[in-house]
C-alpha cells in the first residue's frame, strides 16, 4: 500500500482509494469491507492516485512514468500520457481549478490542466533530489509545499517557476508535508528519514515544534481536518497522534501490520484510513457528537474547532410554521474563539454560565456577553442540579467540588476513575460501576453495579435518573428523604452506601445515544436513530431519523424537541408536553388528574394514550378513551363487555369479528348471540356445533340448505346424518364423486339402497381398472355373496319404522332422566330394549321408556329410535357381522379395507372395520373435497 486517500462526497464518503506495489487500483467500501471498482493499471508500482469527484476521476501516476486518469463510475480510461522521466512520487489536485501537479524523482514539479487536453502548464524547478510529495494550501490554494530527500520544504506560488522561500532543518530526506486546516495559524508539517516531526511558521519561517518519539523514518504526516491532533505514521509501523496545540503525546496505535507508508484523512468525518505494507486500517478517532448545548430559553451555542457560535430558535418568530424533521432557517452569530479545544460545552442549570472543557483545562463564560469567569486544570467539568456548584476531575482520582467557584469538598476515591457525571449527586464511573456521592459533604450515598457506564442523566427534580449502558439503560428512582434522614441520624453506612437511596423502575433494552428528561418522561435516539421517549419503562418511538442526530433540548411552551446534527444543522419535533402530563399522571396513580388533561390533547393521540392505559392494567379506561373501531373492539374482548363488543361490531360488520365475538358469547353461555354472530359470520362449522349442542332440528335444517347453497358439502353431510337422513346422505357422497364412501355408507346405515352407488363405482372404476371394477359384487346380482343381507334389510325397515314413531325428549330432560336412571347406558341396550330381533316389534314400549313417558306426564307412545341413525347391523350382532364379512369378501376378501385411487378409482381413500359397522372417512372429515 503505497497512499490512501477518501472521497469528498456524501453518497461516496465510504468510499476508500488505495493504490498498490502491485499496480492494482482499488476503490473500497470500507463501511462493509467490500472491493467497490478495481483497475489493472500497470505492472509496476502505482505511487499516488487521488480522487477528482467533480470529474468523477480517478488520477494516478506510476513508475512507469505514465500519468492515468480513470472514470471510477465506467472505468474507461480517459487519458494516458507520459509525465515524467523517472517514477511518480505524489499527485495533488486542485480544489476548484482544473489543475493537477505531480512531483517525481526527476526532481520536477509539473502542472497540469485538464481543461486545455492535459496540457502542462508550468514546471517547478529547484529541488536537487528526489520530490516525494507535494500539498496544496487549503488557505491559499494559489500556494503549495513540497518535500524532498534533498532535506528541504519549499513553498512555491502558481505562475512563479521559484520557490518562495525554502524551510530547512530537517538532517536527512524529508518525505511527506502537510499544511494545517483549522484556525488561523500559517502551520504546515513535515516528516523526514531523521525521524522526526518539525512544525513549521509558513510566514516566519520558523520552526516552531520538533516532535521526537519514532523509531525508522517517518513515511507519512497529516492534520486532521476535524481535530487538534497531528497523525504520524513511520516504518516502524506505529501511528503517533499529537496534540496540535500543546503537541503532548496522545496515543500511539500500532497494529501489526508492518510499514506504514500513508494517511488519508476527510473533512467532515472522523474516520482515518492507514495503508500499511499488509492493508488498510480504517480508525474513528474523537467523537462523532458536535458539541454543543441548549439553554431552557432555546439559546444554542456550539463550537467549530475554536470557534464558538450561537443561535436562538426563538429567533424564528411566532408566524414560523415548524415542520417536523426540517432544517430551521436560524441566524449564526459568532461569540469568539476559545484559547483551548473544546471537547465538551455545556450550560448551567439556570443557563447564565457555559463551560468548555477540552485540553486539560476548563473555562467558565458568561452565556450572554462571552466573558471569562472561572478557569482551571481539569480533565472533565460537570454542574450540579444547583447552578451554584459544579464537580472537577484534574486527573486519575483527584475530584474536587466547587460552591461559587471556590473549592469546598474533595472526594475521596480508592478506585481508578474513567468519569465523573453531574445531576442531583455526584456520580463517579468506575470500571464496571458507578458511586453516587453528596454534593454537601462528599459522602457515598450509593454504590451501583452496572457495566460499562456510558452516561448517566438526572432529571430536572432530581427524582430519577437514566444510566445508560453499553447495550441497556436502567431507570432509577431516587429516595431523597431515606437518604437525609440516614445521614441525620449519623448512622455508619456501609461501603456500598445506602441500600434504599434507589429503586429500580425500569430496564430498557437499548443503547443510548442521547438523552434528556422532562418531568418524569426521558427522551433518547438508540443506535438504530429512532427518536423515543420513555415514561415508566413503557417505550414510545415518535420518530425515526434518516440520519445521525444529537439531542439539545425540549421548549415546553412549544412542545418540541430539538436536535443537532454533525454539520450543526437545527431541526425540531413534536412532543406534546400535555401528553407528556398525561402519563406522568398515570405512573403517579393520578389518574383523575391525567384524566382532566383530555381537552387539550388532539384527538389522534387518544388511542396511543389508550394503549399506554392498556399497559398499565387500565383497560377499562383505555376503552372509553380509545376511538379506533378495532383497537375498542379488541378492548371491549378482553374485558368480556359483550354490549359493547356487538355494538362496534355492527358498525364494523367483518365476519372476523362477528366470529370473534361469537366465540366469546359461547364462551359465555350466551347461545343466543352466540348464533347471531355466527350465523353474520357465515360461520357454517360453528353453526354446526351449536345446532348439535343445543338439539336443534330445525337450526339443523336451515344450516342444512345455506350449506348446500354455499357448496360445504361437509357441514351438509353431517346436518343430514344427524337429521337421520341417511338417503340424502348416500346421495350427497355420490354426486361429489365420493362413490367408494356412498357405497360403504349405505352398507353400514341403508342396506337397501347398497346397489345404485356399487353399479355406479363400477362404471367410475371400469374407466381406469376394468379388472378391479370386475372384481366388485353387486348385491342385486350376487346375493349370494352376501350372507344376512335379507336380515339387514328388515332391520332397517324396522329401525325406520321404530324413529318415525318415536317420541323424541327435550334436551332438558336429559339431567332429570339421567339423575333417575331411566336412560339406556348404550346405543346396543336401547336397541335390545327396543325388541328389534329382525322379525317384529313389540306392540308396546319398553318399560325404560314408559317410566320416561309417565315421569313428564306424556302419553305413551309407540317405541322412538335414537336421535342418530345407528347401524343396522348393530341390532343383530352375529347376522351383521356375518353379512359385513361377505361384503367385505366381496369387495376385496379382508376385513378391513383401504379403497385409494390408483387401486380402485374411487376418488378417495376409506378405512374401516366392517364387524364394527363404523366408517373412518378420509382427513376432510367426510372426503367431499373440501375442509372445513
Amino acid at each position: 500500500m503505497l497512499s490512501t486517500g477518501h472521497h469528498s462526497l456524501s453518497d461516496w464518503m465510504s468510499r476508500l482509494l488505495a493504490n498498490l506495489y502491485n499496480g492494482n487500483v482499488y476503490i473500497w467500501n470500507y463501511n462493509d469491507s467490500t472491493l467497490v471498482k478495481s483497475f489493472e493499471v500497470t505492472e509496476l508500482p502505482v505511487r499516488s492516485a487521488k480522487f477528482v469527484a467533480r470529474k468523477q476521476w480517478v488520477v494516478c501516476g506510476a513508475d512507469d512514468m505514465q500519468l492515468r486518469v480513470y472514470n471510477y463510475n465506467t472505468l474507461d480510461k480517459i487519458k494516458t500520457f507520459e509525465a515524467h522521466t523517472d517514477y511518480i512520487r505524489s499527485i495533488a489536485v486542485h480544489p476548484n481549478l482544473p489543475y493537477v501537479l505531480t512531483s517525481s524523482d526527476d526532481m520536477l514539479i509539473k502542472l497540469w490542466d485538464w481543461d486545455k487536453g492535459w496540457a502542462c502548464c508550468q514546471v517547478f524547478e529547484g529541488h536537487s533530489h528526489y520530490v516525494m510529495q507535494v500539498v496544496f494550501n487549503p488557505k491559499d490554494s494559489n500556494t503549495f509545499a513540497s518535500a524532498s530527500l534533498d532535506r528541504t520544504v519549499k513553498v512555491w506560488s502558481l505562475g512563479q517557476p521559484l520557490p518562495n522561500f525554502t524551510l530547512e532543518g530537517h538532517e536527512k530526506g524529508v518525505n511527506c508535508v502537510d499544511y494545517f486546516t483549522g484556525g488561523d495559524r500559517p502551520f504546515l508539517i513535515s516528516g523526514a528519514d531523521d525521524r522526526l516531526i518539525k512544525v513549521w511558521d509558513y510566514q516566519t519561517k520558523a520552526c516552531v515544534q520538533t516532535l521526537e518519539g519514532h523509531a525508522h523514518n517517518i513515511s507519512a504526516v497529516a492534520y486532521h481536518p476535524e481535530l487538534p491532533i497531528i497523525l504520524s505514521a513511520s516504518e516502524d509501523g506505529c501511528i503517533k497522534m499529537w496534540h496540535a496545540t500543546t503537541y503532548r503525546l496522545e496515543n500511539t496505535l500500532n497494529y501489526g501490520m508492518e510499514r506504514i507508508w500513508a494517511i488519508g484523512a476527510m473533512k467532515g468525518s472522523n474516520s482515518v484510513a492507514f495503508g500499511f505494507d499488509e492493508g488498510v486500517a480504517v480508525v474513528k478517532i474523537g467523537r462523532e457528537e458536535p458539541v454543543a448545548s441548549m439553554d431552557a430559553s432555546g439559546k444554542i451555542i456550539w463550537a467549530r474547532h475554536n470557534e464558538v457560535q450561537t443561535v436562538n430558535v426563538k429567533s424564528l418568530g411566532a408566524d414560523y410554521q415548524l415542520v417536523d424533521g426540517e432544517r430551521l432557517p436560524l441566524a449564526v452569530k459568532d461569540l469568539g474563539a476559545c484559547d483551548l479545544y473544546p471537547q465538551s460545552l455545556k450550560h448551567n442549570p439556570n443557563g447564565r454560565f457555559v463551560t468548555v472543557c477540552g485540553d486539560g483545562e476548563y473555562v467558565v463564560y458568561t452565556a450572554l456577553a462571552w466573558r471569562n469567569k472561572s478557569f482551571g486544570s481539569a480533565m472533565e467539568f460537570v454542574w450540579s442540579a444547583d447552578s451554584n456548584d459544579y464537580a472537577i476531575r484534574e486527573g486519575g482520582a483527584r475530584i474536587k467540588i466547587h460552591k461559587n467557584f471556590a473549592e469546598k469538598a474533595a472526594l475521596k476515591v480508592e478506585y481508578a476513575v474513567e468519569g465523573i457525571h453531574g445531576g442531583a449527586l455526584v456520580g463517579v464511573r468506575g470500571t464496571d460501576f458507578v458511586c453516587f456521592y453528596d454534593w454537601e459533604e462528599g459522602r457515598l450515598v450509593r454504590r451501583i453495579d452496572v457495566g460499562a457506564v456510558r452516561e448517566v442523566l438526572w432529571s430536572d427534580n432530581g427524582e430519577l435518573v437514566a444510566i445508560a449502558g453499553e447495550s441497556s439503560f436502567y431507570i432509577l428512582q431516587y429516595n431523597r428523604g431515606a437518604v437525609e434522614a440516614a445521614f441525620g441520624s449519623g448512622a455508619e453506612l456501609d461501603e456500598d452506601g445506602l441500600e434504599d437511596a434507589f429503586e429500580l423502575v425500569a430496564e430498557v433494552p437499548e443503547k443510548i445515544r442521547t438523552g434528556l428528561w422532562v418531568g418524569d418522561c426521558f427522551i433518547y435516539n438508540n443506535a438504530a436513530w429512532r427518536l423515543n421517549y420513555c415514561v415508566g419503562g413503557e417505550v414510545t418511538t415518535l420518530f425515526h431519523l434518516d440520519k445521525p442526530m444529537y439531542l439539545l433540548g425540549y421548549l415546553a411552551a412549544q412542545s418540541r424537541v430539538y436536535l443537532i446534527d454533525r454539520e450543526f444543522n437545527i431541526v425540531s419535533y413534536t412532543l406534546l408536553l400535555s401528553l407528556i402530563e398525561f402519563k406522568t399522571l398515570v405512573m403517579r396513580d393520578q389518574l383523575g388528574d391525567a384524566l382532566g388533561l383530555l381537552p387539550g390533547i388532539p384527538s389522534e393521540q387518544r388511542n396511543g394514550l389508550a394503549r399506554f392505559l392498556e399497559g398499565r392494567g387500565l383497560v377499562q379506561e383505555a376503552l372509553e378513551l380509545a376511538t379506533d373501531h378495532d383497537y375498542r373492539f379488541d378492548l371491549a374482548i378482553q374485558l368480556g363487555d359483550l354490549e359493547t363488543a356487538a355494538d362496534i361490531a355492527n358498525s364494523l360488520d367483518t365476519p372476523a369479528k362477528w366470529r370473534q365475538l361469537g366465540e366469546l358469547a359461547l364462551s359465555r353461555g350466551q347461545l343466543g348471540l352466540a348464533h347471531d354472530c355466527l350465523e353474520k359470520a357465515k360461520d357454517m362449522s360453528g353453526l354446526l356445533l351449536l345446532a348439535a349442542a343445543k338439539g336443534d332440528r330445525p337450526g339443523l335444517s336451515k344450516l342444512l340448505e345455506a350449506s348446500m347453497a354455499a357448496g360445504k358439502h361437509n357441514v351438509a353431510f353431517l346436518c343430514l346424518f344427524l337429521l337421520g337422513q341417511v338417503d340424502r346422505c348416500v346421495a350427497l357422497l355420490s354426486e361429489a364423486g365420493r362413490l367408494p364412501e356412498a357405497a360403504m355408507l349405505a352398507r353400514a346405515y341403508m342396506p337397501s339402497a347398497m346397489s345404485g352407488p356399487v353399479k355406479e363405482w363400477k362404471k367410475d372404476l371400469a374407466s381406469v381398472n376394468p379388472k378391479a371394477a370386475d372384481a366388485l359384487a353387486d348385491p342385486e346380482d350376487y346375493p349370494n355373496l352376501f350372507p344376512g343381507l335379507q336380515e339387514a334389510v328388515e332391520m332397517e325397515a324396522a329401525a325406520a319404522a321404530a324413529q318415525a314413531a318415536a317420541a323424541r325428549q327435550p334436551g332438558r330432560a336429559f339431567a332429570s332422566l339421567a339423575a333417575a336412571g331411566l336412560l339406556a347406558d348404550d346405543l346396543a341396550r336401547q336397541l335390545a330394549a327396543l325388541g328389534i330381533d329382525g322379525s317384529s316389534l313389540p306392540a308396546a314400549a319398553p318399560d325404560w321408556q314408559q317410566q320416561q313417558q309417565q315421569a313428564f306426564g306424556m302419553p305413551q307412545q309407540p317405541p322412538a329410535a335414537p336421535f342418530v341413525p345407528a347401524p343396522a347391523a348393530a341390532a343383530a350382532a352375529a347376522p351383521a357381522a356375518a353379512a359385513a364379512g361377505t361384503l367385505a369378501a366381496a369387495f376385496g376378501g379382508d376385513d378391513d379395507f383401504n379403497f385409494d385411487d390408483d387401486g380402485l378409482g374411487g376418488g378417495g381413500e376409506l378405512t374401516g372395520g366392517a364387524a364394527a359397522g363404523g366408517i373412518d372417512l378420509d382427513d376432510d372429515d367426510w372426503g367431499l373435497g373440501e375442509e372445513e
